[in-house]
């Protein structure tokens, strides 16, 4: 099985994210002090967040949830077909024969 060739690395979305993140911060007139205080994140992760993308899943989930943008998560990983739960899972295959 081959992977799909994507044609952006990890570094460039983590920074894409950050850039996004921290325009919506200023937009919104929040200092990153003002926003660890009121996340609960280390004034310390979030500068390495806005600067290197760097951040643990938990602490970015605060600081959405503090600029009111949780809602943002909702498009993540979305499947495009609803799932009927009711329906046995299936293994996937490990793609030897």
């Amino acid at each position: 099985m081959s992977l799909v060739n994507n044609l952006i690395s990890p570094l460039d979305i983590r920074v894409s994210i950050a850039d996004r993140f921290k325009r919506i911060r200023l937009d919104q007139n929040v200092s990153q002090e003002q926003l660890a205080e009121r996340s609960g994140v280390s004034l310390g992760s979030l500068r390495r967040f806005e600067s290197k993308g760097e951040i643990s899943l938990k602490s970015l989930v605060r600081l959405a949830i503090s600029l009111n943008r949780a809602q943002d998560f909702d498009s993540l990983f979305q499947i495009a077909e609803e799932i009927d739960l009711s329906k046995p899972r299936q293994r996937a295959s490990r793609g030897t024969k």
